[in-house]
Formats: structure tokens, C-alpha cells, sequence
């Protein structure tokens, strides 16, 4: 008998949607804003995402630490990162410099760090130990439908109600109300075993995570100069001289691919392995970012994103279960913690990196370099990173 998604999980699956159809209100004019109103390029815009990432990566390590010292944090830091992120971001509309985008999307970022551990070992507390993969994926596929909604909600009011982009940012600010009341009212802390003071379990230093859960985030810190912020696949549309509601119909594509595959590749990954569809996902991915190199037409670009969400969401859900199985239950949030911090605090080089490349050699040599790096990773991922027996 399958076990049933409890309703824990089912009500942070309805947080990420609606906290990310607020998101993607917003997340999408970036790239437009940075390129048109503000006048700058892909050099900004990698440095933009990268500090907005990075600059949460230590909130990150100290939320998922301090959720594992007494029962009833996670709830709390949960909701404190939602309201934080749900504040900040609706004043995007206003910003006139890019200094301004980037302290704004660093506070929404802070949220995030203050929130995602937490939540993250909220959902592996609730959930079955043979199920990870299924609830992980199931957050990962309403997170990706609140975006594609989010993307078509912006193309709805930018073209049938008139509205501009600062007053489409404003506006997400009401899905983000549906967060604050699904998070205070319908999600309850399931109880666990509590952490003695004398006798801390959660390893905060680097040098007491297992072998395993060090390699294997070693192996996601070099992949993440792989996967930048997929903002470059909008700023690429933008450069080939694709409409506003082009690009956000684009977004959407992207989000409602990774959604229609994230559930299945979860429940794929509690059947076949965490390991083996992790692998999958990531060897899309690069194949993907080959394509993207070779694209010279809106066609083809349109293509590329339908492939490449396609194939990643299915290992969306098993990357973050890996994490969930490889820590002891009263150390999960710390062990979520590391690893965000090691994928944020790579996001600013990362970021950095890419736009250089774009700037000086073009966006083809951009993402050969970026779908190149990623088949690398596979490889490595597959001799030195896995624990066997999550294979």
C-alpha cells in the first residue's frame, strides 16, 4: 500500500504555489527591467541573482540549525522567510537604479534563506521515510505551476487590463496574503525527538557531515556554475527580439514542463533510486544548455525550453531527498542548511562567470561552457559523489 502525501505536505505544496505565483509576477521583468529601464546587461544580471542567492547562504545554514534545537522552529522560521520574501517584493515595482533591484531581490532572498531548510526538514518530518522522493517532487510540481501561473497572470493584466510592469510587481503582493494565511492557519509541526544542549547532534561544522553528504555537495557547489539563474534564457529571448508577453509566455512554458514531470520523477526516484534520476535530471540539463548554445531563432529557442523543462523537473524533487535520507531526523535542518550554503555561496562566481562570458564571447559560448560543465558533473556525480546504496 502507497502511503497518502499527509496534509502537512499537501499545504506547503499550496504555499509554494501561491508564493510563487506571486514570484513569478515579478521574477521574469527582472531581466527586462535590467536591459531597458535600467540600462545595463548580462554582466548585472549575473551579479544581480548571484549576491540575491549568496546573500542568504548563511541564513540558510543558521535556520536549518537553529530549526533542529527545539521542536515548534521550523513552523516559525517558515513563516517568518514567507512574510519577509512577500513584503519585500512587491516594492520592485519602484526601483529606478539597479543598486535599488539589488538590495530589494537581496531581502526577497533573505527570505528564502530564512525559510527553505526549515521547511525542507518540515517536509521530511512529515512525511514516510519511502516516500521522500514523491513529497519533494509534489512541492516542486505546485512551486513550478504557481509559476507558470504567475507568468500568465502578468500577461493577462499587461494586455486585457492595461496594466504596466511596476503595477503587475505591485500586485503580487495579494497571492502573497493566500501564503500567510495557508502557512498560519493549515500547517501544524509534526512532533519529534528533541536535541539534548549537552549533547548537540546537528553538525554544523563542515568537518563532522559524512563523507557522502560532503562529496555529494561538493559535486552540487561545481554544478552550480552549470545552472545559473534561468533569467539568461529570458535576457537570450529579449536579445532576439521577443515581446514582453513572448518572454513571459516563454516563462510559462518553462515552469508548466517542469511541473508536468516533477511529481513522477519524484515517485520515479522512491522506485528506481535517488541517485539514478538526480543523474538524469542533471544530464538534461546539459544537453539542454548544449541546445541553448546553438539557438538563432525564436523556434528553436521555444524548443529548447520545452526539452529542457521536461527533463529536469523529473530530478527536481530527488536532489533535495538525497539530503532528507543522508541526515539523521533531528539534523535534517542543519543538513539543509549546508546545502544551500554551499549552492548559494557559488552563485555569486557562478552567476558573475556566465554573464563575463556572455558579455565578451557571446550567449552560445555561455551556455556550451555552462551544458559542457553540467555532463562533467554527471560523471563525477556517478564515480565520487554517491553513497552506492542511494544510486
Amino acid at each position: 500500500m502507497r502511503h497518502k502525501l499527509p496534509r502537512t505536505v499537501v499545504i506547503l505544496g499550496l504555499v509554494s504555489f501561491f508564493n510563487d505565483l506571486a514570484s513569478e509576477m515579478v521574477t521574469p521583468f527582472i531581466p527586462i527591467l535590467i536591459a531597458t529601464v535600467l540600462g545595463a546587461g548580462p554582466v548585472i544580471l549575473g551579479l544581480v541573482e548571484g549576491v540575491a542567492d549568496a546573500a542568504a547562504s548563511f541564513l540558510k545554514l543558521w535556520a536549518g540549525r537553529y530549526s533542529d534545537a527545539k521542536a515548534g522552529r521550523r513552523k516559525r522560521l517558515t513563516v517568518s522567510g514567507y512574510a519577509l520574501s512577500n513584503l519585500a517584493r512587491p516594492l520592485l515595482g519602484l526601483v529606478t537604479s539597479w543598486g535599488a533591484l539589488l538590495l530589494l531581490r537581496s531581502v526577497d532572498r533573505a527570505g528564502k534563506g530564512i525559510r527553505n531548510a526549515p521547511r525542507d526538514a518540515l517536509l521530511a518530518d512529515a512525511t514516510h521515510c519511502d516516500m521522500h522522493g514523491h513529497a519533494y517532487g509534489f512541492q516542486r510540481a505546485l512551486d513550478n505551476a504557481g509559476a507558470m501561473a504567475g507568468s500568465l497572470l502578468a500577461i493577462v493584466a499587461l494586455t486585457w487590463l492595461g496594466l504596466s510592469v511596476s503595477e503587475v510587481i505591485l500586485w503580487s503582493a495579494a497571492p502573497g496574503v493566500a501564503v500567510m494565511l495557508l502557512l498560519t492557519f493549515g500547517v501544524h509541526e509534526p512532533p519529534r525527538k528533541e536535541v539534548k544542549k549537552e549533547n548537540p547532534r546537528a553538525p554544523l561544522l563542515w568537518s563532522a557531515l559524512s563523507q557522502h553528504t560532503r562529496r555529494y555537495l561538493l559535486v552540487l557547489v561545481l554544478f552550480t556554475f552549470a545552472r545559473v539563474s534561468e533569467s539568461f534564457i529570458l535576457l537570450r529571448g529579449n536579445e532576439m527580439g521577443m515581446s514582453i508577453v513572448q518572454l513571459l509566455l516563454l516563462w510559462a512554458t518553462l515552469n508548466i514542463t517542469k511541473a508536468a514531470t516533477s511529481t513522477h520523477g519524484g515517485r520515479m526516484a522512491d522506485t528506481f533510486g535517488l541517485g539514478h534520476l538526480t543523474m538524469i535530471g542533471w544530464l538534461g540539463y546539459g544537453l539542454s544548455f548544449l541546445a541553448f548554445s546553438q539557438v538563432e531563432h525564436a523556434y528553436s529557442l521555444w524548443l529548447s525550453v520545452v526539452a529542457y523543462g521536461l527533463v529536469t523537473g523529473l530530478s527536481e524533487g530527488s536532489e533535495r531527498a538525497l539530503i532528507s535520507v543522508y541526515a539523521d531526523e533531528r539534523e535534517r535542518g542543519t543538513a539543509f542548511g549546508w546545502y544551500y550554503l554551499a549552492v548559494g555561496l557559488s552563485a555569486i562566481p557562478a552567476g558573475v562567470l556566465f554573464g563575463m562570458l556572455w558579455h565578451y564571447w557571446g550567449a552560445g559560448a555561455a551556455f556550451l561552457f555552462a551544458g559542457n560543465l553540467a555532463l562533467a558533473c554527471v560523471l563525477l556525480l556517478r564515480l565520487w559523489g554517491f553513497a552506492k546504496d542511494k544510486l
